[in-house]
Formats: C-alpha cells, sequence, structure tokens
C-alpha cells in the first residue's frame, strides 16, 4: 500500500474509534495488539492487511473502516410514517464548542459533561490534540476530559481540521493569553455568504491583539499591557463575537464592560463555564456584561453544557411536518418562548410539564408534547432577532412548518446573504415556496401531497435538516446525498429519528 492510502485509512480508523469514545488502549486489546500499535496504524506508519481492515471495522462497528476509504454518507428515507413516543434534547453543539474553546483559558483539567458527539466538535479536538491538548473521552464515550500542555505546540496545528470549523475563529480570545505570535487558518463551516471577521477583530483590538489576514491565515500578535480604555461595544450582536470578546476578558487582569452582547444560549452556558474557573461576571442574561478577569487561571473545572433549544426546534417541526404526536423531553424553555408563543398564535397543540433545572443548575427546562394541529399562516412575517426574539437558526424551521399551515407566510432571512435560496429546494419534495429575493421566501400552505424525491444535501445545516423532516413527510422513498453538515451539528439524527418512528437508513456509495 502507498503512504497516502495508509494514512487515509489510518485516518478513517482514528475518526471511527473516537466515534465509538475507545482510547487506543482499549482498540488494542479488543484486537489484541498493542496501544502503540494501534499509534502507528493511525498515523499510517504500519502496513495493515484487509484481514486486520475487518477486525478493525467488526470492533469499532464501523462499515466505512471494513471497505477502506470511501465517498460521503447519504440518507434513505422511506416517508409517509408518523412519529411517536419521547425523546430527549442532547447538550448543545454551539455551546460545546464554545467550551472547548474557552478550556485553553486554564492551565487545570476541563471535564465537560455529555458532549455532543458531532464532527464540528470532531474538527476542534483534531485541532486541540494537534497543539498538545491531552484529549480523551470518559465514562463510556459521553463526557470529556481535556488536560492542556505546560505549552501549547501552535506551530503543530491541524490545519486541514481548522478550516473545516468556523469555530476555530475563537481559539483568538484565550490564545492571545497564551502565545505572543500565533497563527490560525481561514475559518469555515456552513455556506451561509460572506460573513466578516471584523467585529472580532475590532473587539479583540482593544486587549491588545493585532491581526494581519494573508496567505489564508490570520496571523495574530498580541501585544502586552493593552487594557481598554472604555467599555467595548460590539458593532455586531453577534454570538462568537460576544464568545471571542468574553474569552479575551477573562484572562485580562482587570474589569471589562462589553455592551451589545448577545445574551443567547450559548453565550450564557460560556459565562456559567467562565465563572465556575473563577471569573465573576455581571449582567449575564442582558446585553452588558461586565468580566472581572483573572490575569492566571489555574483550576480544574467540570461543567455540564445545556440542551439545545435549535435541536429542540428541529424535533419540534419533525413532528408538525409528519402530523405526529410527540413528547420532546429536556427543552431549553427560555430559549424558544417567543417561537412558541408565535406557534401558539398559529394553532400548535401543545403541553408542557412544569419547569425544572438542567444540569448546569441555571437553565430552565420543560417537557413539550406536541400534537396534530390545524395550523394557519401567521400574520406578520416570521423573521429572526437577537435573543429574546425568534434564534436565527429556527427560521429554516418555520418554513416546513409553514408549508403545514393554511395560508401565506413571508420568511425574512435577513442576517445570511444566501441561505433562504436553500429553502426553495422544498418545492422538489411538493411544497410551494417562492423566492423573492435572496433574503425571503414566500410559503403557501398547507402542502397536500409531499412527494419524495433524490436530492444534493444544502450546504447550510439547517435547510440541510428542513429537507430531511420534509423527506420524512414525503410517501416513498427519498434519497439525501452527502449529508456530512447535517453531522457537523446534530448527532446521530437519522438513528435518533428512527426511534421515535421514522425510517431513515444510513449508506455510502462503494
Amino acid at each position: 500500500m502507498t503512504d497516502d492510502y495508509l494514512l487515509r485509512i489510518g485516518k478513517l480508523i482514528r475518526d471511527a474509534r473516537q466515534h465509538r469514545g475507545l482510547t487506543q488502549a482499549q482498540l488494542g486489546e479488543a484486537l489484541g495488539t498493542s496501544q502503540s500499535a494501534v499509534n502507528r496504524i493511525e498515523q499510517g506508519r504500519q502496513n495493515i492487511s484487509l484481514e486486520m481492515i475487518a477486525r478493525i471495522g467488526e470492533a469499532l462497528d464501523s462499515e466505512i473502516v471494513s471497505i477502506g476509504y470511501s465517498g460521503p454518507m447519504h440518507l434513505r428515507v422511506t416517508g409517509g410514517t408518523k412519529l411517536s413516543g419521547a425523546i430527549d434534547v442532547r447538550t448543545s453543539k454551539n455551546a460545546c464548542v464554545a467550551l472547548l474553546c474557552a478550556s485553553l483559558l486554564t492551565t487545570g483539567r476541563t471535564t465537560l459533561r455529555q458532549v455532543a458527539r458531532i464532527e464540528e466538535v470532531y474538527r476542534l479536538l483534531e485541532v486541540l490534540s494537534s497543539i498538545g491538548v491531552k484529549v480523551r473521552w470518559i465514562n463510556e464515550g459521553k463526557d470529556l476530559e481535556l488536560t492542556p500542555p505546560a505549552e501549547l505546540d501552535l506551530a503543530s496545528m491541524d490545519v486541514e481540521a481548522a478550516r473545516r470549523t468556523r469555530s476555530v475563529l475563537m481559539f483568538l480570545g484565550p490564545l492571545m493569553h497564551r502565545a505572543e505570535h500565533f497563527e490560525i487558518p481561514y475559518a469555515g463551516g456552513c455556506e451561509l455568504g460572506t460573513r466578516t471577521v471584523q467585529p472580532h477583530l475590532h473587539a479583540l483590538q482593544q486587549y491588545g491583539l493585532e491581526v494581519a489576514t494573508t496567505n489564508g491565515s490570520y496571523h495574530a500578535t498580541a501585544v502586552p499591557g493593552v487594557s481598554p480604555a472604555r467599555p467595548i461595544v460590539l458593532t455586531e450582536r453577534g454570538d462568537t463575537v460576544t464568545e471571542n470578546a468574553l474569552l479575551a476578558a477573562a484572562r485580562h487582569d482587570g474589569v471589562s464592560v462589553i455592551r451589545n452582547a448577545s445574551p443567547n444560549y450559548m453565550v450564557q452556558d460560556l459565562c456559567f463555564f467562565l465563572e465556575q474557573l473563577g471569573v465573576r461576571i455581571e449582567g449575564i442574561g442582558t446585553t452588558t456584561l461586565t468580566v472581572h478577569g483573572l490575569p492566571t487561571i489555574d483550576r480544574d473545572v467540570d461543567y455540564s453544557p445545556a440542551e439545545d433549544p435549535v435541536e429542540a426546534m428541529s424535533l419540534l417541526a419533525a413532528a408538525v411536518a409528519t402530523s405526529s404526536e410527540l413528547t420532546i423531553r429536556r427543552v431549553p424553555v427560555e430559549f424558544l418562548e417567543i417561537e412558541l408563543a408565535v406557534l401558539e398564535q398559529m394553532g400548535l397543540d401543545h403541553d408542557r410539564s412544569p419547569e425544572y433545572p438542567a444540569a448546569n443548575g441555571r437553565t430552565r427546562l420543560t417537557d413539550l408534547t406536541v400534537r396534530p394541529s390545524k395550523l394557519t399562516a401567521p400574520t406578520d412575517k416570521i423573521h429572526p432577532m437577537p435573543f429574546p426574539g425568534i434564534n436565527i437558526d429556527n427560521i429554516p424551521f418555520f418554513a416546513v412548518i409553514a408549508a403545514a399551515a393554511h395560508g401565506t407566510t413571508l420568511i425574512h432571512d435577513w442576517v445570511y446573504e444566501n441561505r433562504a435560496i436553500y429553502l426553495t429546494e422544498l418545492t422538489r419534495l411538493g411544497a410551494d415556496v417562492k423566492l423573492l429575493d435572496p433574503h425571503r421566501v414566500l410559503v403557501q400552505g398547507p402542502t397536500t401531497r409531499w412527494r419524495a424525491a433524490e436530492m444534493m444535501c444544502p450546504p447550510a445545516l439547517r435547510p440541510a435538516v428542513v429537507i430531511l423532516l420534509a423527506m420524512l413527510a414525503a410517501e416513498g422513498v427519498s434519497v439525501l446525498r452527502n449529508v456530512y453538515v447535517i453531522n457537523r451539528g446534530y448527532e446521530d439524527l437519522a438513528e435518533r429519528l428512527n426511534s421515535i418512528g421514522a425510517r431513515i437508513e444510513t449508506f455510502r456509495d462503494i
């Protein structure tokens, strides 16, 4: 085998092992070999027989390993069936990626509970591992332990992994306290049009971070001794911008005031985490945060991220699209209250349990039961607003909900240049969706008959899931090709939907 082929096989094995939550030593024990042998295989430095590849595939329950290097994952959906039963909302993807970046603030060990096992997290873990952070899945792969080295090896950063996630931008805030000079590659992620990084750079400049963008990388220089001369006013009330400012402020020796901050769910989770590191923060849940930073942080922290309101909205939309009765447990209701108020006005039949606290002790949860409803299109347009308005990531789900409602719904996705365009793909499944301009679509409902189709997955996460949900409603067999973008943001979504009555198969082209 060529060296390149061995490297590709090794990477497949490593990804499959991490997905199963096994250490190299545990896989070695299952194979009757040593941890060092597994390490050489994953590094592409050991010849490997087809018999051994088959044994590894069996040990990892991974078809991708057993067939060698293969193409992208696809979904085959047999639609027209009802969903039923109950399903738990899992932890927030956006909170988890922020907390992974925040783990660089402390020289102590970070333990994160019930971490979302998704591609976005895996990419960040690859980056963290490459710069020397010891990454270990514990408790049967449910929790994650991160132990930083005394000195980060930033020159060895896994550039390929970093380019595949926009979240790597949030390395700027913590790394400016760990190195005077460093670089990270341009951020990737969903294809949602041009999203400027200028608000990030403007905020971090107040702490002495100078960034030059050349040759596909951000070249950063941290100037010591620089303090904000006045309160920092974010030019964009963005989630990641606020998080980056918080990460910089947490290790700043002084008091920072951040105005026009996002009070959204992932920002609150980050604040709760920073408080456990000893950073005092006033104004959590508001648009003005006062951060009492610490020049050094050497503390072990054990934290449980809250549940994901966007996943909860996805499951709610699945119930509406398939006209099903479904109980969605552990819903972070304070981040869905406006959405639920709009849906109540549209006629959604649902019940909520009494509220109870999330594992972090701060976020309010409820169990939500949704029943088949006769929906009417809302009088006003559906459009996002900063929290506590309708979450920007929940806007696409209103397209498939509107397709089930009587009347015409205007959806205005003003934040992203071209995400609304992807919603017009619903027409191939039988919906009536008209594009007015790159930001607005008009949905005419109700859809009298969803029809099966074979489609490529849109390159944006939430519209991709919307297409999948519509396929659940369409009688017949649909195929959604290349679902990597869904795996970036949802853990085992097909399998979990199957647990409540969906019929979805995963397959690959061989």
